[in-house]
């Protein structure tokens, strides 16, 4: 039975008449998380989990129709049953559960099985058909658990502050900055970039709770910071703002830190693999647990993740869609564009 196929607009539901995550303008967009490789501008409606569509309004528009469920929550769409599934990527992130005349596809979007104490935990939905992310599907990216990697990024602020240094993590403004702030709690102020601060507004305007922090804004005296801890996005990263901090030591937030040779090491100080993305073991555990019979990779390391898929015996399939990782296109940025005040890439 075919639920999906792949076109040059985006997953598109066949019976439902809807996309997934679409990268074109369409009549009905279901809406995974709100990233901006999955959440696109022009599409006529919109629907999402209910943390998501605040996020919607404040990265697309406060104008989008947009509808919202419940994770569980079920509705009927030219027949097919469709319900949101907590994904673990970041606050509001949502499998997408389609079932049509007895058949189940899950579109994962992006997804982590790692709880880390801030998104809906990842909840395993069993399917006949998955549609998996590959972003770090490599047998080298292997995470800790969030204790670990919250220990060492304290122990590196309480060293930054003993020698009279002000820590500066870099993070994406959605999903990552919020997890950082989480894991130094408690450890000394917290000071956010604009952008993030916009993101977390929208974030606890549904209830969820963060930890206490306060807006920077570096046009002003800087002084409040010194020693304390600071989260900007990536493509502020060598920037003229980040300049401005004197005794600044940096700390890059990405998975890709995972690889001590990257070159997105060049411009900082430090580097903690933290994702919102499944590493290898979770990738696997996840869909050998769906019991699915055909799994489409759809964006990171298709080719290898696929192949290995296939010769464990699942039927899976490598499928090229517009979706990356946006820490990866912020990081590149800053090789490109020089930031402008004001330009807050959130």
């Amino acid at each position: 039975m075919k639920i999906i196929e792949f076109t040059s607009k985006g997953i598109y539901c066949v019976p439902g008449r809807f996309y997934l995550d679409p990268w074109r303008p369409v009549d009905l967009a279901i809406i995974s998380h709100g990233h901006g490789d999955h959440a696109k501008w022009g599409m006529k409606k919109y629907l999402c989990h209910h943390f998501t569509k605040p996020i919607l309004q404040h990265r697309i528009g406060p104008d989008i129709e947009v509808q919202s469920l419940s994770y569980g929550e079920e509705i009927m769409i030219n027949g097919v049953k469709l319900s949101f599934h907590p994904a673990g990527h970041i606050v509001g992130s949502a499998q997408i559960r389609l079932e049509y005349k007895g058949y189940i596809t899950v579109f994962s979007g992006d997804y982590k099985v790692q709880d880390d104490g801030l998104s809906t935990p990842f909840e395993l939905v069993k399917c006949h058909e998955f549609v998996t992310e590959s972003t770090f599907g490599l047998p080298i990216y292997n995470w800790l658990d969030p204790q670990q990697y919250a220990e060492q990024m304290k122990n590196w602020h309480l060293r930054n502050r003993e020698e009279g240094k002000t820590s500066v993590f870099i993070g994406y403004s959605l999903g990552k900055a919020q997890r950082i702030m989480k894991a130094v709690e408690g450890c000394g102020k917290i000071f956010v970039h604009n952008s993030v601060a916009k993101i977390n507004e929208a974030i606890t305007s549904c209830g969820v709770s963060l930890p206490e922090y306060e807006t920077v804004y570096f046009n002003e005296d800087l002084k409040k910071i010194n020693n304390e801890i600071v989260i900007v996005p990536p493509a502020l990263l060598d920037s003229n703002m980040i300049r401005r901090i004197p005794n600044r030591a940096t700390g890059l937030c990405s998975g890709w830190m995972q690889v001590r040779g990257s070159r997105r090491w060049r411009s900082a100080d430090a580097g903690f693999a933290i994702s919102d993305h499944a590493d290898w073991g979770g990738l696997l555990a996840t869909v050998k647990a769906t019991g699915a019979e055909k799994v489409h990779v759809t964006h990171g390391q298709t080719a290898v993740f696929s192949k290995y898929l296939n010769e464990l015996g699942i039927e899976a399939y490598e499928v090229k869609t517009n979706y990356g990782d946006e820490e990866e296109t912020e990081i590149l940025k800053e090789e490109t564009e020089t930031p402008q005040p004001g330009n807050t890439a959130s």
